[in-house]
C-alpha cells in the first residue's frame, strides 16, 4: 500500500519537512476473487498524497482536488466518517477519516502519531485516494472490469475502447489461484526467513534503505502465506511481531543516519 512505500514511511520519520504525491500499485493477496467480483481486487491502485507538516486547510485542498475531477460537492454526498488507522507490521497508528462518496469509500485521510514506533514530529497528513473506486463514479460504471482504461485506433482507423478487465482481469485470475491455490508453502516460508536475515544484516552494516526493501519483502511473503492459509491465529501475531521489529529498527537507523546528515531538508 502507498502507506509502505518509502516515501512515506521513512519521510514520515524525523523533522524533515516533506510533501509528495505519487502512484502507487497496491497488493492484498487475501482480497482476490479470481476476477468475479466486480469492486474486490487483489491488485488495485492508489494515488497517495503526503503532506509534513500537515496544513491547516487539509480538508478544503481534498474538496478541491475532488473538483478538478468534476466531483462537485454541492451535487454529491461527501462525508467524513471517524476511522483511526494502525498498521502493526509498520509499528505505525494515527488518527483519521474515511471518505465516502455517495455511500461508497473512496478516500483514507491519516495524520500519522507513531511510524517505527517512533513519535512523529511534526505530524504527517497522509491522502489516499482509491483510484478505481473514484473511477467508477466518475466514469458511472459498476463494474471496476467496465471501466474505460484508454481509447485506441484500430487498423480501420476506428476508434475502439480498452477496458479495466482488458487489460488486468487475467492477472486477478492467475494471481488469486496462485495465492489460493498454487503458492509454494515450504518456499514462502524459506524466503521470509531469508528476507528477515538480510534485512537484519542490513541494518547492523547501518543501511536502513536496501534493509526497508527486504522488509517490504518479507511482509508480502507474510501475506501470501496468509493467504494461503498457512499461518494459524497463534503464529500470525509472531509473524507480525518479527516484522514490526524490523520496521522499528529500520525507521531508527534511518532517524539515526538523517541526523548524521544534519536533516538536510530542514532549510
Amino acid at each position: 500500500a502507498g502507506t509502505s512505500h518509502p516515501m512515506t514511511f521513512l519521510k514520515a520519520i524525523g523533522p524533515e519537512p516533506w510533501n509528495a504525491c505519487y502512484p502507487q500499485p497496491s497488493r492484498r493477496p487475501s482480497d482476490g476473487r479470481y476476477g468475479e467480483n466486480p469492486n474486490r481486487l487483489q491488485h488495485y491502485f492508489q494515488f497517495q498524497v503526503v503532506f509534513k507538516p500537515s496544513p491547516e486547510n487539509i480538508v478544503d485542498l481534498y474538496l478541491e482536488s475532488l473538483s478538478c475531477l468534476n466531483i462537485d460537492k454541492k451535487e454529491n454526498d461527501i462525508r467524513l466518517v471517524e476511522d483511526n488507522w494502525e498498521n502493526p507490521t509498520l509499528g505505525a497508528w494515527g488518527l483519521g477519516w474515511e471518505v465516502w462518496l455517495n455511500g461508497m469509500e473512496v478516500t483514507q485521510f491519516t495524520y500519522f502519531q507513531q511510524i517505527a514506533s517512533i513519535n512523529c514530529k511534526p505530524i504527517t497528513c497522509e491522502i489516499t485516494y482509491g483510484v478505481e473506486r473514484l473511477a467508477l463514479h466518475i466514469q458511472e460504471k459498476e463494474d471496476v472490469y467496465e471501466l474505460i482504461w484508454m481509447c485506441r485506433k484500430n487498423d480501420k482507423g476506428e476508434l475502439i475502447e480498452v477496458s479495466y478487465g482488458d487489460i488486468y482481469r487475467q492477472n486477478e485470475v492467475e494471481q488469486s489461484t496462485h495465492n489460493f491455490k498454487e503458492s509454494n508453502p515450504k518456499f514462502l516460508f524459506d524466503c521470509f526467513d531469508q528476507y528477515e536475515r538480510e534485512a537484519k544484516r542490513l541494518v547492523d552494516s547501518s543501511l536502513p534503505l536496501p534493509a526497508y526493501d527486504y522488509t517490504l519483502k518479507s511482509a508480502h511473503t507474510f501475506n501470501l502465506l496468509e493467504a494461503r492459509g498457512c499461518i494459524s491465529v497463534t503464529e500470525r501475531a509472531g509473524y507480525i511481531k518479527r516484522i514490526r521489529d524490523l520496521s522499528k529498527q529500520i525507521g531508527k537507523k534511518y532517524l539515526e543516519s538523517r541526523e548524521r546528515l544534519g536533516f538536510p531538508l530542514v532549510k
